[in-house]
């Protein structure tokens, strides 16, 4: 399919941000977007990259009283031989897709998917910043658009993607963070939408979240939503916890998020000689393990921070430092090579950056 260019007005072309510490995340969008439209008896169609801009959709549109919507995330980087690099885009369209599948949405061909957003990234490379730490995000989603009351698949979706420069997400060093453990609300069950990148699981889990930073914390941790019991994932990362030289997950059952990123600190941990686990984790056993030392370090994983260490967890009004509340060794270590990797600073040993412009 033809990815058609409309013209970008010079009166639509945007200031950029020249103090790139002040980005933020998620704040500033670039001057265009890519648009691809979706209708039950034409199939994808009317793909273009045009100047960024609201939509104009019709109030009874089906994404906003039934919430048919999906999306995802990935960053673009600025080498410092000038190259623009992206990391393992195919398997964000590949998981893009299984949202689709999960939310009743139709799936968007891969190559369409990748060749929209390496050509969207290609004209609008002069937004990637390019100070340590920063990134252009991308963000591409699919929502419901058919104007129509009722439950229902819709018959018109719309397709988009849509980039913002952001800020290094450790602005003042890599410190940890404060996670308590959730054991009242529960964010998705087997069975649910947990493991596919939609709203809604979101829009659940802001109650809980505001709730724990009124008590001072940074981070909520899920429990799994039949027994409250066993360790699932936190807001927006998955977790790991390190025990000497052995690190371990939660394992993917169905109602939370397969990381990309977890998928990478599993392939990375792997090749720096470490063990590897992923198994139910019961918070009873966890806090037991913290106690007894036998747990020496924890870290979150996700694309807005990579990886994200743990000084602090919290359960049941009882809370427990962990390393001394400072970034461990092993995570330092996967986080270095990690984002050294995404940056052009590491050698890729595994295939995952992708360059638009070759």
């Amino acid at each position: 399919m033809e990815i058609k260019v409309l013209q970008l007005p010079a009166e639509k072309m945007k200031s950029k941000i020249q103090d790139e510490s002040k980005l933020g995340f998620g704040k500033y969008f670039t001057d265009r977007m890519l648009v691809i439209e979706w209708k039950t008896d034409i199939g994808w169609h009317d793909a273009r990259i045009e100047p960024y801009a609201p939509f104009l959709l019709d109030p009874a549109s089906l994404v906003f009283h039934y919430a048919q919507e999906i999306f995802e995330g990935l960053k673009a980087y600025r080498w410092e031989d000038g190259r623009i690099a992206l990391f393992r885009p195919e398997m964000n369209a590949k998981r893009f897709n299984l949202s689709a599948g999960r939310l009743c949405m139709p799936e968007i061909p891969e190559g369409l998917f990748l060749e929209g957003i390496e050509k969207l990234v290609v004209l609008e490379k002069d937004w990637i910043p390019s100070a340590p730490g920063t990134s252009l995000y991308i963000r591409p989603a699919m929502i419901a658009v058919e104007p129509v009351l009722g439950v229902k698949s819709s018959d018109h979706f719309r397709f988009f993607v849509i980039l913002s420069p952001v800020a290094a997400y450790y602005s003042k060093g890599f410190n940890p963070v404060s996670i308590l453990v959730e054991d009242r609300y529960v964010r998705a069950v087997q069975g649910g939408t947990g493991e596919a990148k939609t709203g809604g699981n979101y829009a659940c889990s802001l109650k809980a979240g505001l709730e724990a930073k009124n008590r001072g914390y940074d981070q909520v941790l899920w429990l799994d939503g039949r027994e409250q019991r066993y360790i699932e994932e936190v807001g927006a990362m998955n977790m790991f916890f390190v025990y000497g030289k052995k690190i371990v997950t939660p394992s993917l059952a169905g109602s939370i998020l397969s990381g990309i990123t977890r998928d990478s600190v599993l392939k990375l941990a792997k090749n720096l000689g470490y063990e590897t686990e992923e198994s139910k984790i019961d918070i009873s056993d966890l806090i037991s393990d913290i106690k007894s030392g036998r747990l020496t370090e924890a870290f979150g994983s996700g694309t807005a921070a990579v990886i994200s260490p743990v000084g602090k967890l919290c359960y049941m009004d009882e809370c427990f430092s962990l390393g001394n509340e400072d970034a461990g060794e092993i995570t330092r270590r996967l986080y270095d090579t990690l984002t050294g990797i995404q940056t052009g600073k590491v050698k890729d040993e595994f295939g995952w950056i992708k360059f638009p412009e070759d």
